[in-house]
């Protein structure tokens, strides 16, 4: 039996993750969408200012959306979508 190396293991279990797209509120009311494979750690670093520099001078934030895709590919697809939609459309994807 051939032992596979952690890094490879871990590699693995990554890209069996689900992916989601968020949009989450800045302390100044600015919306930032993104993607992540993990999304409780993605919000802890953005309210650690470590999640993007849009964000970090914008802490805390607070998740308002979260949407599942199956693969990374999807997942950004939506995000770019979900980018190019005005502020008020994103509020209403939000808020319905």
């Amino acid at each position: 039996m051939e032992i596979q190396p952690k890094a490879h293991l871990e590699s693995k279990l990554k890209n069996n993750c689900r992916w989601h797209v968020y949009i989450i509120e800045c302390k100044d009311g600015k919306l930032y969408t993104g993607i992540t494979n993990d999304l409780e750690n993605r919000i802890r670093q953005h309210n650690r200012g470590r999640g993007c520099k849009f964000t970090k001078g914008r802490i805390p934030v607070k998740l308002l959306y979260s949407e599942k895709s199956s693969s990374k590919g999807q997942a950004l697809s939506r995000e770019a979508q979900v980018k190019a939609l005005a502020r008020d459309k994103k509020l209403k994807l939000v808020f319905g």
